[in-house]
């Protein structure tokens, strides 16, 4: 197995008459260390099924084939999807460990085997989305590590309290737990990006709720950060017809209607969703 410097990057890239596309958020790895790197920091093992959102040129793929036993790309591009087959054959005995599907990773359903572990380069302009869906209709994925913009990574991973905590950060706890596992270096990519990127790390663990609990709940994340300093008995004000009804709800839930909700870690918002209607 050889992996992928560069030079190699830049002569596929070349091949296929590509030239990275901003609009899919394309910013190849060209540091075979940090793939590496990424796929030791996820812990895959070599009964691991590893899923892979864009795989582009292939770096972090070949890492992964190295450790995991299967390995299921996922490539929005038509050519780079049809490309990374051949590539993979050309560097790896065992090609046929790869299966590569052509899709939008936000219209994922299913997938021909079940993923224990994500391991992925996510689209900046995507990252929490994609995120999100997969760990909803994927819950065969146990661990993972997502490259992401610095900032996004920071909010992923924030604690209550904090002006990173919001939306991503409850919304991803309802799944997991989310810690951020290391900087990035700009130079990794090709071309390089004008902002900085970190490695997120999860690791899944039981959802307090059902579906329509998931539902339920995610609308009361929506609408208490939807004006952020507000207070809940405020933010809420527009689910339960008034201030006052907001603050009936939130007291019945034990939540002080003061606080605001940067203040409260997922199991709070369980709360008030459990003794809130239904009719909203």
């Amino acid at each position: 197995m050889s992996l992928l410097g560069a030079a190699q990057i830049r002569e596929l890239a070349a091949a296929l008459d590509l030239k990275p596309s901003k609009s899919l958020g394309q910013n190849f790895v060209i540091d075979s260390n940090i793939c590496t790197k990424i796929v030791r920091t996820a812990g895959v093992t070599s009964s691991d099924i590893a899923l892979e959102i864009g795989p582009g040129l292939g770096s972090l793929t070949l890492a992964l084939l190295q450790t995991a036993a299967a390995v299921v790309a996922v490539e929005i591009d038509q050519r780079l999807a049809t490309q990374l087959p051949i590539t993979v054959a050309a560097h790896f005995e065992h090609p046929e460990n790869l299966t590569v599907i052509n899709q939008d990773a936000l219209t994922l359903k299913d997938l021909p085997v079940q993923p224990t572990v994500l391991v992925a380069n996510l689209p900046y302009n995507v990252s929490v989305p994609v995120l999100l869906h997969l760990l909803e209709k994927f819950p065969s994925l146990r661990t993972g590590v997502v490259m992401v913009q610095a900032e996004v990574a920071d909010r992923l991973a924030g604690r209550p309290g904090t002006k990173e905590y919001g939306i991503p950060s409850v919304k991803a706890a309802w799944w997991a737990e989310v810690k951020g596992a290391g900087s990035v270096s700009r130079s990794v990519f090709w071309p390089a990006p004008n902002v900085d990127s970190k490695l997120v790390s999860f690791t899944r663990r039981e959802t307090p709720g059902d579906e329509a609990s998931r539902k339920k709940v995610f609308t009361i994340i929506d609408a208490a950060f939807a004006q952020r300093r507000k207070m809940l008995r405020s933010a809420l004000s527009s689910l339960y017809g008034s201030s006052s009804g907001a603050e009936a709800i939130l007291i019945r839930a034990g939540i002080d209607p003061t606080l605001r909700g940067e203040a409260l870690e997922i199991s709070s918002f369980c709360a008030i969703a459990a003794v809130a209607p239904d009719n909203y």
